[in-house]
């Protein structure tokens, strides 16, 4: 939430469309994998999940430090207008893919609860898979309602206290997402 509240503050309703087309990406790869047998894995090889975990963790925990060595400028990292910060469509896709992929609570839902919701007769890989996909076109609604909010409220916004504020605190929310995940 975080990455698709700052996404669509900078760059604006199109980065943050395509950030939240990125993540949802990220989702359906995640429901595809597990369709594929990546319960398996992570059950059978602790160490899989550790190496994903981890990584997940210092993306997690470098996007946090970017974030607050943003909040040093008035406005923070949320500067609005063409201030060479607003990315381009595959720059915010990658922004959005690589904050999934490397979420290990994306994954741990796909292997353990999607398979569940599958109903007893019915091919279990296709319904993941299916589900998956379900699972991607709900959060991309979910953050669309978001960015359309974000973007109605942007006069709002556009204060710098506001911008600061926003700053810091998206940047402590991912520490605690960092801090999070490296605890469990």
């Amino acid at each position: 939430m975080a990455m698709v509240l700052r996404q669509s503050i900078v760059g604006g309703k199109q980065v943050a469309f395509w950030s939240i087309f990125g993540s949802s990406s990220g989702l359906i790869v995640w429901g595809l994998l597990s369709a594929l047998g990546l319960s398996v894995v992570f059950q059978k090889n602790a160490t899989a999940y550790e190496i994903l975990k981890w990584a997940g963790v210092s993306y997690l925990v470098f996007l946090s430090l970017q974030t607050l060595w943003q909040s040093r400028k008035d406005s923070g990292s949320f500067e609005f207008g063409n201030n060479g910060s607003i990315q381009s469509a595959g720059s915010a896709y990658r922004t959005g893919l690589l904050t999934n992929l490397t979420n290990a609570k994306g994954a741990v839902f796909a292997v353990a609860f999607l398979p569940l919701y599958v109903p007893a007769d019915f091919q279990l890989g296709i319904g993941v898979a299916i589900l998956g996909v379900v699972w991607a076109m709900v959060s991309f609604s979910w953050y669309s309602i978001l960015i359309l909010s974000v973007d109605r409220a942007s006069v709002w916004l556009s204060r710098p206290s506001v911008r600061r504020g926003l700053t810091v605190t998206s940047g402590l929310g991912i520490a605690l997402l960092a801090l999070g995940l490296a605890l469990s």
